[in-house]
């Protein structure tokens, strides 16, 4: 760890780069901000989308990569006083910090505010704040994350509840992602989501399991997962309670993929699709796995990763919903902290998370095992 009066922090200089563990002056924290002391910090399938090169959009290297983080208030300023839900903070809180925060004031954040995670001037922690900006603390693969509301008022914290384990609350923002999809699904009522509804899930990566956690909260019938490699992914998924797992690899060809989905589920299809893949070819897939009049989620193509033919022909003649779903709301973190947190005790999150420590090697073997597949969630915890 860095001494007190400096704080390490991790950097890449653009797509394909090595890590970079820097050396920063620990700041002063300005009356309506925090220093947050990172305990874990979860590697996003964004973050390897970013890494190599995919994000749609200029991107301010260097900077730190890292937004599913979850830490403590080290350090507090007297007029930042409750987080975003009105609830104290004090030093010593814990507390998770989500990327994308709506500014509150644009046309979507005033006049849709279900779709505030549209809004027209968010603020991006872990992705859109260069490290040149003082004090270059933005990120979660970081001893520290520094936040200031009066420079950045769009920033929300949260605060976790306090037996909430540090490892589940990094968790916190990709369940918000998985419960937005559900919520959108569930909006359209016995068209869409409901309690004994058969989901399909597309991906077992760390979306596609908590997805499964999320479907089972929930009230789902029958969850099947589509994905690989058997371990640790589909495995997992099985342990979380998906009642079946179709493999990728015994199952190569999408018109195999769709006859065993129809097999597993029987009857017309899928009540739900969620695609959590990241693949573009999951799509066209995916809406032969709905019975007709199935709702299609589309949570998995957060970055560019290509297109894909589609016959717009079977959309019509199935006459399914097919609903795109980005991020979160607000108010959707705060949902997703109570719903985790009320199943925390009901799942063994180490068979999930694989934990890296906050160095250069440990950061570039945590993205090598994730992007390899060797665990389903790598975790950065830096050293206390």
């Amino acid at each position: 760890m860095s001494p007190d009066s400096s704080v390490g922090v991790i950097t890449y200089d653009g797509p394909g780069a090595a890590p970079v563990l820097r050396s920063v002056p620990r700041p002063a924290v300005p009356p309506r901000g925090a220093l947050i002391r990172i305990n874990a910090c979860g590697v996003c399938g964004t973050d390897l989308h970013i890494l190599r090169g995919h994000w749609p959009g200029e991107l301010p290297w260097p900077f730190t990569l890292g937004h599913e983080l979850a830490g403590v208030i080290e350090e507090i300023g007297p007029e930042l006083t409750s987080d975003y839900m009105g609830q104290p903070l004090e030093v010593g809180t814990p507390v998770m910090l989500p990327p994308l925060m709506a500014c509150g004031r644009c046309y979507y954040c005033l006049h849709y505010p279900t779709r505030a995670n549209r809004c027209r001037n968010p603020t991006y922690y872990g992705r859109k704040i260069g490290f040149a900006r003082p004090p270059h603390l933005w990120g979660g693969w970081a001893e520290m994350v520094y936040i200031d509301l009066d420079a950045l008022p769009a920033t929300k914290v949260f605060r976790l509840p306090a037996d909430m384990s540090m490892l589940v609350g990094s968790l916190v923002e990709p369940f918000s992602s998985v419960t937005r999809a559900l919520n959108r699904a569930s909006a359209l009522g016995i068209e869409g989501f409901q309690p004994g509804a058969t989901v399909v899930i597309q991906g077992s990566g760390p979306i596609g399991v908590l997805a499964v956690v999320a479907a089972r909260q929930r009230g789902a019938g029958k969850v099947v997962v589509v994905g690989a490699p058997e371990v640790p992914r589909l495995a997992l998924c099985r342990a979380y309670g998906a009642d079946a797992t179709i493999s990728l690899e015994a199952h190569p060809t999408p018109e195999a993929r769709v006859d065993a989905v129809h097999q597993v589920v029987g009857g017309f299809g899928a009540d739900v699709v969620l695609d959590c893949s990241g693949n573009p070819l999951a799509g066209p897939e995916g809406i032969e796995m709905l019975r007709d009049g199935g709702t299609y989620v589309e949570m998995g193509q957060f970055t560019d990763a290509g297109s894909q033919d589609t016959n717009w022909h079977r959309l019509c003649v199935k006459e399914v919903q097919v609903l795109g779903s980005w991020a979160f709301t607000p108010d959707e973190v705060a949902q997703a902290i109570q719903l985790l947190y009320a199943v925390q005790d009901d799942y063994d999150w180490t068979q999930m998370q694989r934990t890296f420590p906050l160095t250069e090697v440990g950061v570039a073997e945590a993205v090598e095992s994730a992007l390899r597949m060797e665990c389903v969630k790598a975790t950065i915890v830096p050293a206390r």
